[in-house]
């Protein structure tokens, strides 16, 4: 343990030394929060939330046929013989199931969705964000998370001049 650190030290002093000659300009960007506020952002939200909806009235309707078996089983249980009950509790198990099979169709339906709606907005900040580090000689600019970054000077926050730059139309795919 303590070679490793005799070794680590020196390592160290000598990265630091580099990077005082060169100077390394760091900056992040949430891209969370841009995608949320760029134009096109607001329309693939609004677009996943319609369909959203959509899917949820489907879902609806069958816990609602689902609740209503359950119910009429429960009522109607003690009247019936064992084999009609059977078939009953089989039937809503069967109908259960699809219904826990059309949620989860749904929420990949929904997710597939999303991130074909979301890849282009996505690629186009991307090259904002290059142009902006090249012009501003940045070295790196990260993505802000809920757990990568805990805390950081407000003044290296690009996402505001990213999501200006979006909605002014920079960044377009040029037509080939």
């Amino acid at each position: 343990m303590r070679s490793a650190l005799r070794m680590a030290l020196p390592l160290a002093l000598l990265l630091l030394g580099a990077a005082a000659q060169a100077e390394v300009k760091i900056a992040f960007v949430d891209m969370q929060r841009a995608l949320l506020e760029v134009e096109d952002g607001k329309k693939a939200k609004s677009q996943l939330e319609t369909m959203k909806t959509q899917r949820q009235g489907q879902l609806d309707a069958q816990q609602d046929e689902l609740r209503k078996m359950q119910k009429d089983l429960e009522a109607q249980s003690e009247f019936m013989t064992a084999e009609v009950k059977n078939t009953k509790e089989k039937d809503f198990r069967e109908k259960l199931g699809k219904l826990q099979l059309t949620y989860a169709q749904l929420q990949q339906e929904l997710a597939k969705e999303e991130a074909q709606l979301t890849k282009g907005i996505f690629q186009r900040m991307g090259r904002i964000l290059q142009e902006i580090g090249e012009k501003e000689g940045y070295s790196m600019i990260f993505e802000k998370t809920e757990s990568s970054l805990l805390w950081a000077q407000r003044h290296l926050d690009l996402t505001n001049d990213l999501i200006r730059k979006y909605n002014a139309g920079e960044g377009k795919q040029p037509k080939k």
